[in-house]
């Protein structure tokens, strides 16, 4: 019988074919009357061997089942039917998942005679939405937080162990910077550090400080991820991160345990020794001593035996804690075991601050201890040994300073020892010294030399630096190199600089008058009596000049550039005033401090002085005549006039002389002379009148 909607059907084929979704026909007993070429791919069938017949030699009789009752339903009910089904892919081997439309088609007289199928393989969208659920279900059910931003960086989700973790909602941070959890412990720097690694890689993970919406800071451990659009720009960040204080706490608390004395708090051996081999680093980096005590508590054991060791644990806290305000934040203090005690001085740029240091100790130490309302009393013995004129050994070191601890426990107890007789001799001489530089200034002792200044271009001299001496009644002449710092220490510096400078102001007074009227002594003054000494200091210097009808410019002060660098209010003031009363400054030993220009120019300096050091290697170092032609073209760039001191060779006069250097003082010209023999070679030279 001729069924023109078949032929209809048909003739479709072409059209059918270029469908991408599976399409077929059925008749009332679910043979196939058509097929389209996605079906016949889709299912790994060929569609001559199906045509008439239905799939059974293709699909499994489970499937076979489901297919013919869904026909059926279709054909007795006559509507559409839409539903899922599991269909076995013959050409991938495996079972797919189709979301198929079934629809009956009618003949003239109504009734259902064919069904038309189409089906839609959504097998990969049935995982991606399975996918999508199990991620729903870890996202929401992680015990790691999530955050999620847009490509503005601003917060559009969270999930549950987020808000648990940081006490947000999401309504609390929706459309907001992730930046509302900063801390303030990580500086900008490692938000920039951060940002980077995640523009440039996309990914960035570490540990970060933050703080809840209670304000209770808390440590995390944190990744960031980007999702990029297909054009490379960003789509979202995924932060994930986890609280781990605790495990912070935990790890804290084990590595204090491990390094540090549980009752005083103090490093203990462990840590003593890991410090020890750093600072040992560091000195040996600075060209510097580092100077190792060794402190033992004397009579302690009786303080345990009569009172109880809780009594003891309570003196050894409080010793702790005074040893500890003797020596600066960068120094050491280490509790070894039982009373004794450890303090390391890394770089030292003065030993002699070992033995000022051991005496504070000591004297602290050697106050009463109240304990149960009773006064207790202790002395400390103390060896001091010294990195690395006496070992480069950690143990040894150790040894060194225990061996000198016993030599002060048998001298006495209540002192310290060090550990080379040649330092103890040392450490006596100083204090010998110290005692003697009290009486010198009244025994009339001191001397002032002046070595002369000339004039490069000249050879004239039209200036001199005075020079301290101590002639010792006993020693003889003793170097400024000893006592000055003893001087600076005692706290006489300030006496002593006043006679100098009053000597000087004679001096350079009488020269004036029968030599050159604009002759100048230049003067040096230690940073400590800067700091020591009121502004009044200044004034009774000035007023002195003025009583000798003196020009400010008959002097010269000679200061370091360290005093510039640390400069308080009043030492400003102080430079100040000799600048308006016209006393010229100079700065001595130029490029062996941390030199500032800005310094040079705000505080009006006059002169720079090329430090000796520089000027002995001129004939033999590049490095040393390329500084110092670069200090004399800085210096006259700013106005200044150079100095050079140490100047030995004719060699080194010529070098300075061609590089621009103004002025120079050395052995060649002449050393430092008493005011009569100075006076010898001032008129033996040519001066300017």
């Amino acid at each position: 019988m001729h069924d023109p909607f078949l032929e209809d059907i048909k003739a479709m084929q072409e059209l059918i074919d270029v469908l991408p979704v599976a399409v077929f026909v059925k008749d009332a007993n679910s043979r196939f009357l058509l097929m389209n070429k996605a079906c016949e791919e889709q299912w790994g069938v060929d569609f001559a061997e199906l045509r008439g017949n239905d799939a059974a030699k293709f699909f499994p009789a489970d499937q076979m089942e489901c297919f013919l009752a869904k026909d059926k339903a279709v054909f007795s009910g006559g509507t559409l039917v839409d539903f899922e089904e599991v269909f076995r892919s013959a050409s991938l081997g495996q079972d797919r998942i189709g979301h198929t439309f079934k629809k009956p088609i009618y003949d003239a007289s109504g009734a259902p005679r064919y069904l038309i199928g189409v089906m839609v393989d959504i097998t990969e969208r049935k995982l991606a939405e399975e996918k999508l659920q199990l991620a729903a279900l870890v996202y929401e059910n992680s015990s790691e937080a999530m955050m999620v931003t847009d490509g503005d960086n601003r917060v559009i989700a969270i999930n549950p162990a987020f808000t648990h973790t940081t006490g947000y909602t999401l309504e609390d941070v929706f459309g907001k910077q992730p930046s509302l959890l900063n801390s303030g412990r990580q500086d900008a720097a490692f938000y920039q550090s951060m940002l980077q690694a995640i523009k440039t890689t996309g990914h960035w993970q570490g540990e970060i400080w933050n703080r809840r919406k209670n304000g209770e800071v808390y440590a995390e451990w944190q990744s960031i991820n980007t999702i990029f659009n297909a054009d490379g720009s960003v789509h979202r960040h995924v932060a994930l991160f986890s609280d781990i204080t605790q495990k912070k706490r935990s790890e804290e608390l084990i590595w204090k345990q491990a390094n540090f004395d549980t009752l005083t708090g103090l490093p203990n051996r462990r840590m003593f020794h890991d410090r020890m081999a750093q600072e040992m680093k560091k000195s040996a980096r600075a060209d510097l001593p580092l100077a190792l005590m060794f402190i033992d508590l004397d009579h302690f054991k009786e303080v345990n035996d009569t009172l109880g060791h809780d009594q003891g644990d309570v003196l050894l806290i409080e010793a702790a804690r005074r040893i500890t305000e003797c020596v600066r934040d960068s120094d050491t203090v280490a509790r070894l075991g039982g009373d004794e005690f450890a303090v390391i001085l890394p770089v030292l740029e003065d030993s002699g601050s070992a033995d000022r240091v051991a005496q504070k100790i000591i004297d602290k130490l050697a106050r009463s201890f109240l304990l149960e309302q009773e006064s207790v009393f202790v002395t400390a013995s103390i060896g001091i040994t010294f990195y690395p004129d006496d070992s480069t050994e950690i143990e040894t070191l150790l040894k060194n300073a225990d061996q000198a601890m016993y030599v002060a426990k048998n001298a006495g107890r209540n002192r310290f020892s060090y550990f080379t007789y040649a330092l103890q001799e040392a450490a006596q001489l100083r204090m010998r010294l110290t005692s003697d530089l009290r009486s010198a200034l009244e025994d009339n002792q001191f001397r002032v030399y002046y070595q002369p200044i000339v004039e490069m271009a000249t050879g004239e001299i039209h200036k001199a630096e005075a020079l301290i001496r101590w002639q010792h009644p006993q020693r003889g002449m003793v170097s400024p190199v000893q006592f000055i710092p003893l001087a600076e220490e005692s706290g006489l510096i300030n006496q002593i600089g006043d006679w100098v400078f009053h000597e000087t102001a004679r001096q350079v007074k009488h020269w004036r008058a029968i030599h050159a009227p604009l002759f100048q002594i230049s003067v040096n003054k230690s940073p400590v009596q800067f700091r020591q000494n009121a502004l009044e200091g200044e004034s009774s210097w000035l007023a002195h000049l003025a009583s000798l009808s003196l020009h400010g410019q008959s002097i010269s002060v000679e200061i370091t550039e360290g005093l510039l660098l640390n400069a308080e209010g009043d030492v400003k003031e102080r430079l100040f005033a000799l600048r308006d009363a016209g006393v010229q400054v100079s700065i001595d030993d130029f490029g062996t401090g941390y030199s500032s220009l800005a310094y040079l120019k705000k505080f009006d300096i006059d002169y720079l002085k090329i430090d000796q050091s520089f000027v002995s290697n001129l004939e033999n170092d590049t490095d040393d005549l390329a500084l110092c032609e670069a200090i004399i073209v800085m210096a006259h760039k700013l106005g200044l006039k150079v100095i050079a001191e140490g100047v030995e060779t004719e060699a080194q006069r010529d070098i300075l002389a061609r590089a621009g250097c103004d002025y120079a003082q050395g052995f060649l010209f002449s050393k430092a002379l008493p005011p009569d023999e100075f006076e010898q070679l001032l008129a033996t030279t040519r001066l300017g009148r």
